[in-house]
């Protein structure tokens, strides 16, 4: 067995983030200290809620459309929750204004890495990461060092992102719901892929698919889990089989299999992830030979592209682009004119 803190140590140094500290104090399972006071804060309930539904809104625009504008916005409203706790509250207040801050911390980091903005993005994982003690939410910790993996999945330290996910399982071991144990394992098996462990990927999977076939109706989810639906948990794997295809060609039938389930039940109101599963499904289309098909599937994630403020979509057109450049058919040069582009703008 890893000694975990060990571990998290050798992450800070391998993966050059200050972790040690906001991992291991996530680590320790004491409870969040509770403090009761007669003072009555700047804010009631009434405001609270207000800021929830606030940080609501904002993880549907990050969901939809990318960091972008709304980034500077989340980090006001961040500001504000952050200025707010500096003042004495009665503890259910507290609480919950700490949860607000882990939220709003963790948006504000994900449109940061969106806007291509690492280094800010990782300072905001760490605080929404502390944040979540002081609230006593280790699922949504959870959640947090499951981003925080995946960044680092895009920064090419897949065994670091293995270990954070690890961390994660840990600490929500017979508590986390169905839904954030399937999306842990698509972290896990995302991590394997990368690695090039397929075995251990597939095993990784199929956890994934058997804890999401255990979601109930009556679950209760909190809403920083429920993006993760069935076209999440299939473009998710969709997109780790496309990695493997390149090295394996073999791979490149399951790629298209699930990045096209994905794309039927994809909701057209998460532009980001369309746009990211049709780049994806044209990628596999090339590695499988068919060039008519994949530029036809391009030419949507270029036109999808164009409403949304993401730099994950434009690292993926940038991918296609490179994909694509070696074809000298007019259709794919025609393709790779139109990423260029956009590409531009």
């Amino acid at each position: 067995m890893l000694d975990r803190r060990q571990a998290v140590r050798a992450l800070a140094i391998t993966a050059g983030l200050p972790l040690i500290d906001p991992v291991q104090r996530w680590l320790a399972k004491t409870p969040p200290a509770r403090t009761e006071t007669m003072y009555v804060g700047r804010i009631g309930i009434e405001e609270v809620v207000q800021l929830e539904a606030t940080a609501n809104v904002f993880r549907t625009w990050d969901h939809s459309h990318g960091g972008g504008l709304a980034r500077k916005a989340v980090i006001g409203q961040l500001n504000e929750v952050a200025d707010l706790l500096r003042e004495p509250h009665p503890h259910d207040i507290a609480l919950r204004l700490f949860h607000v801050m882990a939220e709003l911390a963790k948006i504000a980091a994900t449109m940061s890495w969106d806007c291509g903005m690492q280094t800010a993005a990782q300072k905001y994982y760490v605080l929404a990461l502390q944040a979540t003690k002081p609230a006593g939410d280790r699922p949504l910790g959870a959640s947090i060092l499951a981003s925080m993996a995946r960044q680092l999945l895009y920064l090419g330290h897949p065994r670091d992102a293995l270990e954070l996910i690890r961390l994660a399982l840990d600490g929500v071991r017979g508590t986390g719901t169905p839904r954030l144990m399937a999306m842990l394992r698509t972290r896990e098996a995302w991590a394997y892929a990368a690695l090039g462990c397929p075995e251990a990927f597939r095993r990784a999977t199929d956890a994934a698919e058997d804890a999401f076939t255990n979601i109930r109706d009556g679950d209760d989810d909190p809403d920083w889990i429920t993006y993760f639906d069935a076209a999440e948990l299939a473009g998710v794997t969709g997109g780790r089989y496309l990695d493997m295809a390149r090295g394996d060609h073999r791979y490149a039938g399951d790629a298209l299999t699930y990045i096209g389930s994905a794309l039927q039940l994809r909701q057209r109101s998460s532009m980001r992830s369309l746009a990211l599963d049709q780049a994806g499904l044209a990628q596999a289309h090339l590695v499988k030979g068919d060039l008519d098909a994949a530029v036809t599937m391009g030419a949507a994630a270029i036109q999808t592209a164009g409403q949304v403020q993401s730099d994950l979509v434009r690292a993926q057109l940038r991918e296609l682009y490179a994909d694509t450049e070696p074809y000298r058919e007019p259709a794919a040069l025609g393709l790779t004119q139109q990423i260029r582009e956009v590409l531009a703008r």
